[in-house]
C-alpha cells in the first residue's frame, strides 16, 4: 500500500518520462492529490468525472503505480474459431474459383456457417467476416457479389 510521505513518487519526473496521454492524466491527477487539492478539484481541473479520480487514487493508494496501468480489455469471444475461420476460407476459395453461373452470394455464406458451424450470423456480420478475411463484394448489380480479394 501507497502511503504519502513513504517512498512517494516524483510524480513530475514521471509525467515528463510518460507517453501514453492516458497514464499522464492519472500521473497529473495524482500529483495534484499529493499537492493537498480535493478530488472534486481535481477532477474539474482535468476535466475528468469525480468518478475517475476517485478510481485512480485509490488504486494508487491499494496498489501503488501499478494500479494505474490498464487492464486487458478481453471483449466478446469470437464465435468461430480458427480452424471454422479456415475452412470457411477454403470454402470460399473453392467456390471463388470455380466457374459457376451462381454468384456466392452473403446469404449462401450465412447458410453455409449455419449449417456446418451452427452459428447464426446476422447478414452485416458475414459481410464484417468476409472484410476481415481480404473479400470485398460489387454491388453494382441487383445482387452482391463475392470477389476475392486474396
Amino acid at each position: 500500500m501507497a502511503e504519502p510521505g513513504y517512498d512517494t513518487p516524483d510524480f513530475m519526473k514521471l509525467i515528463q518520462q510518460e507517453k501514453n496521454a492516458r497514464m499522464k492524466l492519472k500521473l497529473l491527477a495524482l500529483l495534484h492529490f499529493q499537492e493537498g487539492k480535493s478530488r472534486y478539484q481535481i477532477a474539474d481541473y482535468l476535466k475528468v468525472s469525480r468518478t475517475s479520480v476517485n478510481k485512480w487514487v485509490s488504486n494508487y493508494l491499494t496498489y501503488g503505480l501499478d494500479g494505474l496501468k490498464e487492464k486487458k480489455h478481453t471483449g466478446r469471444p469470437a464465435s468461430l474459431t480458427d480452424e471454422q475461420i479456415q475452412q470457411l476460407t477454403r470454402y470460399l476459395k473453392h467456390r471463388a474459383t470455380t466457374r459457376s453461373t451462381d454468384k456466392l452470394q452473403g446469404s449462401d455464406i450465412q447458410a453455409y456457417i449455419a449449417e456446418n458451424f451452427g452459428v447464426n450470423y446476422e447478414i452485416s456480420n458475414i459481410y464484417r467476416i468476409l472484410d476481415r478475411l481480404g473479400y470485398s463484394w460489387v454491388t453494382h448489380s441487383p445482387r452482391r457479389v463475392m470477389i476475392d480479394g486474396i
